[in-house]
């Protein structure tokens, strides 16, 4: 799940980056309308939850900008809780509306009920579950399984599993994985993204026939499927 947080207050952001990156989310973030609009229109995320009171470019504008190019769900933040602020979003396009305070458990059945609403089915909605060959992720129960055979992942490898599975058959950086999956920018020193590789390796290729995470040497790793005799 691929999530926009366009979001002004540090802490409130913090908070919220922090918690959906420890369920799996790989979250983007703006702190600024301006950059927000330009993230919700260049990025390709499966939702995007947008500040209301925002420096540069207020909640409203950014949503107007948003609606001219795309329909990804959008559920909105605010400290207003006015009728006509909520209703002046929804009409605006806006998918979900809560108001600040809340309870960081009532935004993720938010984000579950969004997604669900959304489906694979329309331009620009979110999908639920991405496919790889028998290989299966569900985003919004968080469970992998392959060829019917259920996998257990941490939250990081679910991280990792899924931008590989959204980008499939195209070669991604280890700074890449490490900066969305990590937060982090890529150490030369370090071999964290090798290591969580080879765990997801052993988690859903190796118990199975054919491999389809990828190593393409000097540049990084790839999810695609090559044939069961294909090196790796």
């Amino acid at each position: 799940m691929r999530i926009l947080l366009i979001e002004d207050e540090p802490r409130l952001g913090d908070y919220l980056h922090k918690g959906l990156r420890e369920q799996g989310g790989i979250v983007d973030r703006a702190n600024n309308g301006i950059d927000g609009r330009h993230l919700a229109l260049e990025g390709d995320y499966d939702l995007i939850l947008l500040d209301v009171m925002l420096p540069g470019l207020d909640g409203f504008g950014v949503l107007a900008a948003l609606r001219e190019k795309r329909q990804t769900p959008v559920l909105m933040l605010t400290a207003r809780d006015a009728v006509e602020d909520r209703v002046r979003g929804l009409q605006g396009g806006a998918d979900d509306y809560l108001v600040k305070p809340f309870a960081f458990s009532e935004l993720l059945a938010r984000i579950q009920a969004l997604l669900r609403r959304g489906g694979p089915g329309g331009p620009g909605r979110a999908a639920t579950e991405l496919l790889a060959g028998d290989l299966r992720l569900d985003l919004l129960k968080r469970r992998a399984e392959r060829g019917g055979q259920r996998i257990d992942l941490t939250a990081k490898e679910f991280a990792l599993l899924s931008l590989l599975m959204r980008r499939q058959g195209e070669v991604l950086s280890r700074t890449l994985l490490a900066e969305q999956v990590w937060d982090m920018h890529f150490d030369s020193d370090t071999n964290l993204v090798d290591v969580a590789v080879r765990r997801l390796r052993a988690k859903v290729d190796e118990p199975f026939g054919e491999p389809l995470v990828h190593t393409v040497r000097g540049m990084g790793y790839v999810l695609e499927s090559r044939g069961a005799a294909a090196p790796r």
